[in-house]
């Protein structure tokens, strides 16, 4: 049994969209196309757009849900004469008919419900560690430096997938492929909102983890480690290695010194021990 969010402007039960619901045992929750209350959607596992009658306004409401980064996958409800004005622009997983059978509605609730595909499935399930940042694929956790982070499914598989590939960058539309996977045809601005959302998870002393390149996309930052510089070793009973160079150059310039003073001396001593012409 699914979460379902119904966005519709028509009064009503749920069966007047789609009939098909009052068959399903799914719990269907309705809403209006206000913008402001798109901001901040109840969880939902699914949402269903009501696009059978005004379709300019059904579709500005389902670019705004792309906009404001919803994670839920989106099932459009039109009628045959709509499906002509239907584009991957609007972002949905899949549509439905509103005259669907109660089957059909089931396997496309299934399908849109469905985790994608990822490419990258093949990679061990092994836990990733980056510094201070551990992830665990198989418990779907997060810990940075010790502390659980709090992250949306969505959220965890971008930070797993750009952590497992430390460095590398990935564009936009790469990561919608990788994380969202092919069937995904929302807009690029979605990674955006989620990157945005894990920046601030991380904190301010970590945001840097998930480094921004100008006009290409997103890739990730492995923290580098910190090396102090190793003091010299020194006991305190004498002057360090660099004094102790400096006292043996003041040393041999001293002996040279009195080297050069003893000769000096000594040709003195010679020179006045030598009797001289006019003495004899």
């Amino acid at each position: 049994m699914a979460e379902i969010l119904l966005l519709t402007v028509a009064p009503g039960a749920p069966g007047a969209v789609l009939p098909a619901l009052e068959f399903l045992p799914h719990r269907v929750r309705t809403m209006g196309f206000d913008p402001s209350s798109l901001v901040n959607l109840p969880s939902a596992d699914l949402i269903a757009l009501d696009a059978r009658r005004d379709l300019q306004s059904a579709r500005a409401t389902s670019r705004l849900l792309q906009v404001a980064g919803s994670a839920a996958p989106l099932l459009l409800v039109v009628t045959e004469g709509g499906l002509t004005a239907l584009s991957a622009e609007w972002g949905a997983r899949d549509f439905i008919l509103a005259s669907a059978s109660p089957g059909e509605v089931e396997a496309r609730i299934r399908l849109a419900l469905a985790k994608p595909v990822m490419v990258g499935a093949d990679e061990p399930d092994e836990a990733i560690s980056q510094g201070n940042l551990v992830i665990n694929p198989v418990a779907y956790t997060a810990k940075l430096h010790g502390r659980t982070l709090d992250l949306t499914y969505k959220e965890f598989e971008l930070l797993r997938y750009l952590a497992a590939h430390p460095g590398r960058v990935f564009t936009r539309t790469q990561l919608l492929q990788e994380v969202w996977g092919y069937d995904y045809y929302g807009g690029t601005r979605t990674v955006d909102v989620h990157v945005r959302r894990l920046r601030a998870k991380l904190g301010p002393e970590n945001d840097q983890l998930i480094g921004t390149v100008r006009n290409v996309g997103y890739r990730f930052d492995a923290p580098k480690e910190r090396h102090r510089p190793r003091p010299e070793p020194n006991s305190g009973r004498g002057p360090s290695r660099v004094h102790s160079d400096h006292l043996d150059d003041a040393v041999s310039a001293s002996d040279q010194a009195a080297t050069v003073t003893s000769i000096e001396e000594a040709d003195f001593d010679q020179v006045t021990a030598t009797p001289s012409r006019l003495d004899l």
